[in-house]
């Protein structure tokens, strides 16, 4: 059996190893979640150069290891996402992504689906710096994960005219079961549009009131699922 495989990836964060070396996290469509060294990668001469930085999706040639640590060997640039690396904003939205899939992707299963929307949200932070790509992504990403908020109708009754948000119960409430905080028409009604497969058509709507809260729900929700706080809140709150 090869000791060497041949994927693609993004990478999600990194961290130093020793003098010269750094350990890359990456998500991969067929391999889930992989930890491998990038030997050298902090020396000036680096082969690997930038090319291993987070949100950099990649091609690789990976050497498999004893441990749970592989070894890169070769790495090949598919989307340096460099509109979002050159812009502040847009990198922390970046980040708070990384940071949710790093948290529920796992290693040797499969991503496939998850791969793709963190892929697909990054392409589309690079075109749209829209207040609800990351919110929009930590919505979807629950639903994919079978935790999706109920939106469509009060989660204890069914009725469609709802006035609160409770994290706990997963969802909506009306007038009669409220708990939870309170949530405006306009807020509900882009939590329908993303969560019932109009994300686009939600990411054009501008700053406001009603997308403030869904960026609120949305990482609380998120949270909740977690059961920790996702170190990019705060930057996201600046």
């Amino acid at each position: 059996m090869s000791k060497y495989y041949t994927t693609e990836g993004i990478v999600l964060r990194t961290y130093k190893l020793r003098e010269a070396d750094r350990i890359i996290v990456l998500i991969s469509p067929d391999r889930g979640m992989i930890r491998a060294v990038a030997k050298g990668i902090r020396k000036t001469k680096s082969k690997f150069g930038s090319r291993l930085e987070p949100t950099t999706h990649v091609s690789m040639q990976v050497h498999k290891g004893k441990g749970d640590l592989d070894l890169i060997t070769q790495v090949e640039t598919l989307d340096h996402f460099r509109t979002i690396r050159e812009d502040l904003n847009r990198l922390t939205k970046a980040i708070a992504m990384l940071e949710a899939v790093d948290q529920v992707v796992l290693p040797v299963e499969p991503a496939m689906e998850l791969h793709r929307m963190l892929l697909g949200a990054l392409k589309t932070l690079e075109g749209n710096d829209s207040a609800l790509v990351t919110p929009g992504f930590y919505l979807k990403l629950l639903a994919l994960e079978g935790s999706g908020p109920i939106v469509d109708q009060c989660v204890a009754c069914g009725r469609t005219d709802v006035v609160a948000f409770s994290t706990e119960e997963g969802g909506v409430m009306c007038e009669n079961h409220r708990i939870g905080i309170p949530i405006s028409t306009s807020a509900v009604d882009l939590l329908r549009l993303i969560l019932g497969g109009h994300l686009g058509k939600a990411l054009n709507e501008q700053e406001s009131a009603a997308t403030k809260e869904v960026e609120k729900i949305a990482r609380e929700a998120l949270e909740f699922f977690l059961e920790r706080r996702m170190r990019t809140t705060t930057l996201l709150d600046t």
